[in-house]
C-alpha cells in the first residue's frame, strides 16, 4: 500500500522540524495508519542517522558481509513488528507483514537509506464508538517517533480524536464506525452477500435442534 498525498488527505499534526531535516544521531521511525473497512493498514519508514547507521546495519546484516539478504530483511522486519503493539477497544490484535523494502547499506551510511515496512491487521467487527491504540518500542533509546492517521476513505468511518504522548511512541485514536450496525452478533457475520440463504437456514435449524434436545424434561406425576 503506497500513500499518495495527491489522493489521500492526512489528518494534520505538528511534526516539528524533525519532518524537514534528518537528524544525525537518531533513528527516525515514522508510522502512518489508515482504516479500511474491517482492517487497519500501516506504513512505517525507518531512517537511521549517519552516526547510528553502523549500529542499525550491524543489527540487520548479521553475517557482516555488507549485503542485507532476503532472510536478514525478513528477520529484522519480524523484530520491528514484535516491538509494535496494536489494540482495538482494549483487545490486542496481531499485525501481519504485507511488504518490505530495504535500501543499500551505503545509502544507510550516508543517512539517505529508508527501510519501508507495510503491515496490516484485522479489526474485530463492531459498530459504534471505537478506540485504537498503537505503541512503538523499537530501538527506544535512539528512536525519534512520528505517528499519524489518514482520513478514512469510507464516509461511514469518522475520526473523532487522536492523542499521543510526548515522544509519540504511544498513540490513541478514537473513531466511529457506522459500516457495522452496533451490537451486530454472530448471525450477521455468518452470512455474507453472495452466499446462499439456505446456508443460514441450516445453521439456524441445527442450533434450534440442539436447544430442543437440551431442554429440561418434564417430571412425571407418578414418579
Amino acid at each position: 500500500m503506497k500513500v499518495r498525498l495527491a489522493c489521500v488527505v492526512a489528518i494534520l499534526l505538528p511534526l516539528g522540524t524533525t519532518a524537514h531535516a534528518h537528524r544525525l544521531d537518531e533513528y527516525l521511525e515514522a508510522t502512518i495508519l489508515s482504516l479500511d473497512g474491517n482492517r487497519i493498514h500501516a506504513e512505517i519508514r525507518l531512517t537511521p542517522g549517519v552516526s547510528i547507521a553502523p549500529v542499525v546495519i550491524g543489527e540487520i546484516d548479521t553475517n557482516r558481509d555488507g549485503v542485507i539478504s532476503a532472510a536478514e530483511q525478513h528477520s529484522y522486519a519480524a523484530e520491528v513488528l514484535a516491538d509494535l503493539s496494536l489494540a482495538v477497544d482494549g483487545n490486542p490484535i496481531r499485525p501481519h507483514l504485507v511488504s518490505l523494502r530495504f535500501p543499500r547499506t551505503n545509502d544507510m551510511k550516508e543517512g539517505t537509506g529508508e527501510i519501508e515496512l507495510d503491515f496490516d491487521a484485522a479489526l474485530p467487527p463492531r459498530g459504534g464508538s471505537r478506540r485504537l491504540t498503537f505503541e512503538n518500542r523499537h530501538e527506544f533509546p535512539i528512536a525519534a517517533y512520528l505517528v499519524n492517521c489518514l482520513v478514512p476513505q469510507d464516509p461511514r468511518v469518522r475520526i473523532v480524536s487522536q492523542s499521543r504522548n510526548y515522544s509519540q511512541s504511544s498513540y490513541q485514536l478514537d473513531f466511529v464506525d457506522r459500516s457495522v450496525a452496533p451490537g451486530s452478533g454472530t448471525l450477521s457475520r455468518l452470512w455474507q452477500p453472495g452466499e446462499p440463504a439456505w446456508t443460514v437456514a441450516i445453521l439456524l435449524f441445527a442450533g434450534i435442534a440442539l436447544l430442543w434436545r437440551r431442554r429440561p424434561r418434564a417430571i412425571r406425576a407418578d414418579s
